[in-house]
């Protein structure tokens, strides 16, 4: 789930990974309007990870076990991005930051899904570095 629509040029880069990911996991992009709106539309039974610059970094291997370890525990895990001027929620499992470095919103989007691809990738023990 993402604050804000989605604009050129991500909306390419999103396509690719979406499609890329298919063949690894259930995916449904929810795109909000505003921040408030955003803690409505979590589901109720998932697993929260809000990325925020005080989460825990990562690195992709470690994500990889994350991700590995939420799809053990069979509840849905739902990423939320916030807008521009970041975004908090009264519900979350999880924070997750992309790294020290600010990123625009859109960005963030194109990179968290290139990581869970690289995550799916690395559970499966196919090549990723490529």
């Amino acid at each position: 789930m993402a604050v804000g629509k989605l604009r050129p040029p991500f909306v390419d880069d999103v396509a690719h990974y979406t499609k890329m990911l298919a063949g690894h996991a259930r995916m449904e992009l929810i795109e909000v309007r505003e921040d408030e709106r955003a803690e409505r539309r979590v589901p109720g039974d998932a697993y929260v990870s809000l990325l925020a610059a005080d989460g825990v970094q990562l690195d992709s291997v470690g994500f990889a076990r994350f991700i590995e370890q939420r799809r053990m525990s069979r509840r849905d895990l739902c990423f939320v991005i916030g807008g521009p001027f970041g975004l908090e929620l009264e519900r979350a499992d999880h924070r997750l930051s992309l790294g020290a470095m600010t990123l625009p919103h859109q960005l963030a989007r194109v990179v968290l899904l290139e990581q869970l691809f690289r995550a799916h990738r690395i559970i499966a023990r196919e090549p990723y570095h490529h």
